[in-house]
């Protein structure tokens, strides 16, 4: 498979992504996005950063690229998206996913190293975990906090549709374990689709065992997971 990891004014966590995808032997290509889709795509990866400088909403200018039609589109037809960080507010704001992510409750930029519960392990993003384990994972947002209204967010519960939970290190979620603010302790959430997950913290910084811990690399897998029909 190829992931095409989609490249904005304003990403900066594109190679972090291909380096990381690319240790564990997952073909992935940086693609610019006014240029489009590659025919032999079968990945997508919306990466971190600052697209367009955040102006207006972080994630809103970059969700409004004519490659989000694309990717969109890929999504509903069972290609495996994936968007992390700034990739998770473009997610979001272009509709592949519900809620948003604003502004942290410490209305500063977080950087850091937290606790994340899985909540279901039956996804090609978590397959590799089982439900109830806690990873550590880092952020690097400002922007981070996950909203949504009481009712949206009782079917997104309902329908078992959250990844990861803020959480400490013995798995409980507590307002200290939550960085951000995130409603419910939300940090990873499914769109429609299984193949489709958004999420604030970054797997790729916790996937190269030379520089830290590789917590996240499970999450990256979900890319051959998903295309294996996982």
């Amino acid at each position: 498979m190829t992931v095409a990891i989609i490249r904005f004014g304003g990403s900066n966590c594109d190679r972090d992504a291909e380096r990381a995808l690319e240790h564990l032997e997952i073909d992935a290509e940086i693609v610019w996005h006014e240029d489009g889709l590659p025919a032999e795509t079968s990945g997508i990866m919306l990466p971190g950063g600052f697209s367009y400088g955040d102006y207006l909403r972080a994630g809103a200018m970059a969700a409004r690229s004519p490659i989000m039609a694309e990717v969109r589109e890929a999504a509903a037809e069972g290609t495996p998206v994936l968007g992390v960080c700034n990739g998770a507010q473009i997610g979001c704001e272009s509709g592949l996913t519900e809620g948003a992510f604003t502004t942290n409750e410490s209305a500063r930029f977080q950087c850091e190293h937290v606790s994340l519960r899985v909540e279901r392990d039956d996804t090609p993003w978590t397959a590799a975990y089982d439900e109830g384990d806690v990873i550590d994972v880092p952020i690097a947002h400002g922007e981070g906090r996950y909203e949504i209204d009481d009712e949206r967010l009782a079917e997104l519960e309902d329908d078992d549709r959250v990844l990861f939970r803020y959480c400490n290190e013995d798995g409980e979620t507590d307002p200290e374990a939550n960085p951000n603010g995130s409603k419910h302790n939300v940090a990873g959430v499914l769109g429609e689709h299984e193949t489709v997950a958004v999420l604030m913290p970054h797997p790729e910084r916790a996937t190269l065992p030379d520089v830290g811990p590789t917590d996240g690399q499970g999450v990256l897998r979900g890319f051959e997971a998903a295309d294996g029909g996982a």
